[in-house]
């Protein structure tokens, strides 16, 4: 049971004393005045130095109605000067905010640095990020002359299915990582893809797989590309010029294997799906999705 009845000012300047025991969201820390008052001109600097009054729990400690996990980062961070963060530590998000509470401007910067220097997937991102995908696939039919011969040639024909993805993402960033996924594979080799605009947050993808009965050099003349997905450590392989036969991207092929791929990189990065149309029980056959990261 918490005593919310905060002493007056002078009590409660003279009861701080070392060593300091805070329950911090029903996290028990003991520290020291001089860490708490480290950066002065932050809530936490107020509260210690008598700005503020401090609440108590029944047991006395000094409580703070906040999250209790990430805040042993930043006793570290007023202890050391430094932000030690564990290996594999996914709580960026959670810990800028927090360090945003308590007005901790240099903590703040030193998050700001550490995130710009991790990958996409160890960020936190902007809760709230809206992800619209609009899906379509249209059949054409295309007549190509196959040589047989010198001058002999046959008229042929077949289908050739054109996939269209336009996606819109409030996370710019997110939209990055997609163009790191996924390649055009063309005559000249694998390309990236890139955003419709780089001040606009979209990004549209068309592609034509090939059919098997359309030649590699007919359907290379017609200036078609397919799509390929690789996983990050591959990408990277490609960019080294490394890749194996065993580990080349995988051809995208039908609309089904576009969305499956879109859903892994998606739900790994904390999006849920909000929105399918036209059957939310058939999702890999959807022609609209939207997703929210929460």
């Amino acid at each position: 049971m918490l005593n919310l009845n905060s002493p007056d000012s002078n009590s409660n300047s003279n009861s701080l004393q070392d060593p300091v025991s805070l329950n911090v969201g029903g996290e028990i820390y003991t520290t020291t005045l001089d860490t708490l008052t480290r950066c002065r001109d932050s809530m936490l600097g107020a509260m210690f130095t008598g700005q503020i009054p401090a609440l108590r729990d029944k047991r006395g400690n000094v409580f703070i109605d906040r999250d209790g996990k990430v805040f042993r980062h930043i006793l570290n961070y007023l202890r050391s000067s430094s932000l030690d963060l564990p290996d594999g530590f996914s709580e960026l998000a959670l810990l800028r905010r927090e360090a945003d509470y308590f007005q901790i401007r240099p903590l703040l910067e030193e998050i700001r640095r550490c995130e710009a220097s991790l990958p996409l997937s160890l960020r936190g991102g902007p809760l709230g990020a809206m992800l619209m995908v609009d899906v379509d696939c249209k059949v054409r039919v295309l007549h190509f002359n196959l040589r047989r011969g010198p001058e002999n040639y046959e008229l042929r024909t077949c289908s050739v299915r054109v996939f269209t993805v336009d996606l819109f993402c409030t996370w710019r960033a997110f939209l990055a990582l997609l163009c790191e996924r996924f390649s055009y594979r063309t005559s000249q080799g694998l390309t990236t893809p890139h955003p419709c605009n780089p001040r606009q947050n979209r990004l549209k993808l068309e592609w034509v797989p090939r059919p098997d009965e359309l030649p590699q050099d007919q359907y290379d003349k017609q200036r078609y590309r397919g799509l390929t997905v690789s996983d990050p450590e591959v990408m990277q392989a490609h960019c080294d010029d490394l890749i194996s036969p065993q580990r080349s991207p995988c051809e995208v092929t039908d609309m089904q294997r576009f969305v499956e791929e879109l859903l892994t990189v998606s739900l790994a990065e904390g999006f849920k799906v909000d929105l399918v149309t036209p059957d939310p029980a058939d999702i890999l056959n959807c022609t609209s999705l939207r997703l929210v990261k929460c």
